[in-house]
């Protein structure tokens, strides 16, 4: 009788203003957190290469790069694109781009889990919301379920990828939806409000949930060609210009006026 060998998996995301990363071999997993940002471009590569050094795992033995493909961060997911491609041509693996919102999703079930607030084979749907700057939030909705007999459960959408104002912002009716991400300081009041404080949590799309990720997502032939590495942009301008930047600010001023009793 031969024995599986463990899957070995390198994992990052740059997407927001925190690099993270990660190595998995089996059940053994390394993580890292580090700035992101500006930082994420000079520091990704050294501190991978150490991270899999540390595991003892030379980056040809890996069976894929896993990696964060977005939306967020341009700068972020040009990095993250640009390192992914770069190793995995050089040591001829196959990358599995995961939807950055998907992580977020996941980062915030496994945090419910850890907490004892939910089952791990509970369902659940989760609004993941990441602050994109210029007055938007990207948003999607995801519902997990389990799979009977296997060790992962099975993420599906329940509402598209979107980015746009808080205000407009739509996920599922469900009751129980939480709502994860990193958009709350920036938006809290103007997000769709749920029907309790607990069914908010900060989560950030970590190479953890990426790896957590990644064995479903590889069992569905999600795996594709290094040259495949390419971001998921879900808006094509970057910032806003001066004149865009004052026309809001006179705006909010507007309705934080037209609000006063």
């Amino acid at each position: 009788m031969t024995t599986a060998t463990p899957q070995r998996w390198l994992a990052f995301d740059t997407s927001t203003d925190v690099l993270s990363l990660a190595v998995a071999r089996g059940d053994q997993v390394w993580t890292q957190t580090l700035p992101g940002g500006a930082q994420a471009s000079s520091g990704l590569i050294p501190a991978v290469l150490a991270m899999l050094a540390e595991a003892d795992m030379p980056l040809a033995s890996l069976d894929a790069i896993v990696f964060g493909r977005g939306p967020g961060s341009f700068t972020g997911l040009r990095t993250a694109c640009a390192v992914a491609q770069g190793l995995a041509f050089g040591a001829d693996l196959p990358v599995l781009p995961v939807d950055t919102l998907l992580a977020v999703a996941e980062e915030a079930r496994w945090a419910q889990v850890q907490a004892g607030a939910i089952a791990s084979d509970a369902e659940l749907t989760v609004l993941a919301l990441l602050d994109a700057r210029m007055d938007e939030v990207y948003s999607a909705a995801y519902r997990w379920q389990p799979v009977p007999g296997a060790v992962h459960g099975l993420w599906q959408e329940a509402a598209p990828l979107q980015v746009g104002a808080p205000e407009k912002i739509h996920g599922p009716q469900d009751l129980a939806v939480l709502q994860a991400g990193n958009a709350f300081a920036a938006y809290g009041e103007r997000l769709p409000q749920p029907v309790s404080a607990h069914l908010r949590c900060e989560a950030l799309p970590t190479a953890a949930a990426l790896l957590r990720l990644a064995p479903a997502l590889w069992a569905q032939g999600l795996a594709v060609p290094a040259e495949q590495a390419m971001p998921l942009y879900i808006r094509d301008k970057v910032a806003n210009t001066t004149a865009e930047r004052e026309a809001m600010k006179a705006k909010t001023a507007l309705d934080k006026a037209a609000a006063q009793p």
